[in-house]
């Protein structure tokens, strides 16, 4: 199948992860997967959830949200509106999951670690581009922390990313695009550790049932994606570790 920017069934588009993108956040940083692009950035606050106070543990929650140009046509702020729509506390809990699924939570004590992902332009897989641009800016909140003397380590336990596939004129593809993604018959978002374990699998069939074959198979062929991302997300890593090294 001819995919309409010239990618083989299990390629990624080109992903680009630029930590410390901006300069007033604890941790930022900006991914561009294809024409996708999200900046995620990290504010740490002293408080917890109420049911967190008194037990000495942290929290990490996420927002998500889209410029009204991100889109081919614009789409209306929800705050306008007045409302949160479904999509996006969707969302927001599936970005918060996948980072506390990775972090030691009883690392610095009793603040929580807000990440905001927003979205500049959007060509498919926004929530998957979020959660892997996310575990970079909040990687480098952990790293000024510890520059800081506010923890003793990076408190994750592995890495997390995510990424979409699905089935496209019968054909499994990996990381749709938007035109990709309106095709779909079936469609996946799949969210892996770098342990090789999963944090979420969301999938559905647009028209018909599918099979535990074609389970089995998305999944292998989101891990082969996942697989470059964390490649990707550990080069922007060490990009941040050098610029401190040269800063100190």
């Amino acid at each position: 199948m001819l995919r309409i920017d010239g990618r083989t069934e299990d390629q990624l588009r080109p992903v680009r992860i630029k930590p410390c993108y901006l300069a007033f956040a604890e941790g930022s940083a900006l991914i561009e997967v294809g024409k996708t692009r999200v900046v995620c950035a990290v504010t740490v606050e002293d408080r917890v959830p109420p049911f967190l106070r008194g037990t000495g543990r942290g929290w990490i929650t996420a927002e998500y949200s889209m410029l009204p140009r991100s889109t081919q046509v614009r789409t209306p702020r929800e705050s306008v509106q007045g409302r949160v729509g479904g999509r996006t506390h969707e969302i927001q809990r599936l970005i918060g999951r996948s980072l506390r699924a990775v972090t030691d939570l009883e690392a610095w004590g009793e603040k929580t670690f807000i990440v905001d992902c927003d979205v500049l332009q959007a060509d498919g897989g926004t929530r998957s581009a979020a959660i892997t641009g996310a575990y970079v800016a909040l990687y480098h909140a952990f790293h000024t922390m510890l520059q800081r003397q506010e923890l003793g380590s990076i408190p994750f336990r592995a890495a997390v990313a995510g990424t979409s596939v699905g089935l496209v004129e019968g054909i499994p593809l990996t990381d749709l695009c938007f035109d990709e993604d309106q095709r779909a018959e079936v469609d996946f978002n799949v969210v892996m550790t770098s342990r090789g374990e999963f944090v979420e699998v969301q999938g559905a069939a647009e028209s018909k049932p599918f099979s535990r074959e074609l389970i089995d198979g998305m999944l292998s062929l989101a891990e082969k994606g996942i697989a470059e991302l964390f490649k990707c997300q550990q080069a922007a890593i060490d990009r941040l570790e050098h610029r401190s090294q040269r800063q100190s």
